[in-house]
């Protein structure tokens, strides 16, 4: 009995040590606070900031200025703003208007109209109102650690996307899904203002969208991964035509992001067009 017990502790030590130590036994606890040091093996988390607006929203645009403070404040993220994406989401009588909302509108207002501005992060979470006074909210959503990481390389030329898209495991997974959405940035147009901010200018004449959802290249909810176990790495690829609705396909950028069965947000990554990353996991 003894020797039974002996050889169980044996393979459980050897199963945890045999791959080096950048391997991350993936029983233990996943410590993801903002604060948390880096895990070895494990995986830099970013948040998604979802932001449904509208170029004729009034309001909307204390959204828009609270994402720029996510962007360029020093302090909440120590120079770290890259773990922010934000997708611009618009409706209505827009120029930008995403047509096919339905789902996301189901998911966050699914009985209610959708009445704007509406802002998630992480897909379920509400960013609480006033956005730009809770930025701390977001930082809290970032991570060192994260039990997959996303990597993709993307080519824009020719009128075609042909965008792969890596997932690495750190972790066992189930019931997970990949959505990826095309956005566009630098979109001229006027912005509906009814607040203070941007000097209480309305319109605000000639602004500046960016991440503007444009496409998405999966279900708006996802498609299911499989093989999603502990040391896995999997690669999806497209190869799509530009949507007929960019503007500029040299504006183009890319944004893929993995939820749980609820719909949360388990990881996110944002590439430029003609990229290539490589995978942001602890050493």
């Amino acid at each position: 009995m003894k020797n039974g017990r002996f050889l169980l502790l044996l393979f459980t030590f050897l199963v945890a040590f045999s791959c080096g130590d950048t391997v991350v036994n993936y029983n233990q606890l996943v410590d993801d606070s903002v604060d948390a040091p880096s895990t070895s093996g494990l995986f830099k988390k970013h948040v998604l900031i979802e932001d449904y607006t509208g170029t004729w929203c009034g309001y909307c645009a204390r959204v828009a200025y609270a994402i720029e403070r996510v962007f360029v404040d020093i302090d909440p993220f120590e120079n770290e703003s890259d773990r922010a994406i934000a997708v611009a989401i618009h409706s209505g009588n827009d120029p930008y208007n995403f047509t096919n909302i339905q789902p996301l509108k189901n998911l966050i207002s699914p009985n209610s109209a959708l009445g704007l501005p509406q802002s998630r992060l992480n897909r379920t979470i509400v960013w609480e109102e006033n956005e730009a006074d809770h930025i701390a909210q977001v930082k809290k959503l970032s991570s060192n650690n994260c039990g997959l990481g996303i990597a993709m390389t993307s080519d824009v030329a020719d009128n075609t996307i042909n965008l792969d898209v890596n997932i690495k495991f750190a972790e066992n997974y189930s019931g997970i899904k990949l959505v990826v959405y095309v956005l566009e940035n630098h979109l001229i147009y006027d912005q509906r203002n009814y607040t203070n901010y941007y000097n209480g200018q309305n319109p605000i004449a000639g602004f500046e969208h960016n991440h503007v959802l444009r496409s998405s290249l999966t279900n708006l909810l996802g498609v299911a991964l499989s093989g999603t176990i502990y040391g896995a790495e999997t690669k999806i690829s497209y190869s799509v035509p530009v949507p007929t609705n960019v503007s500029n396909s040299n504006n183009l950028s890319f944004v893929a992001f993995v939820v749980d069965e609820n719909n949360l947000v388990i990881n996110a990554r944002l590439i430029e067009s003609n990229e290539t990353q490589a995978f942001e996991q602890n050493p």
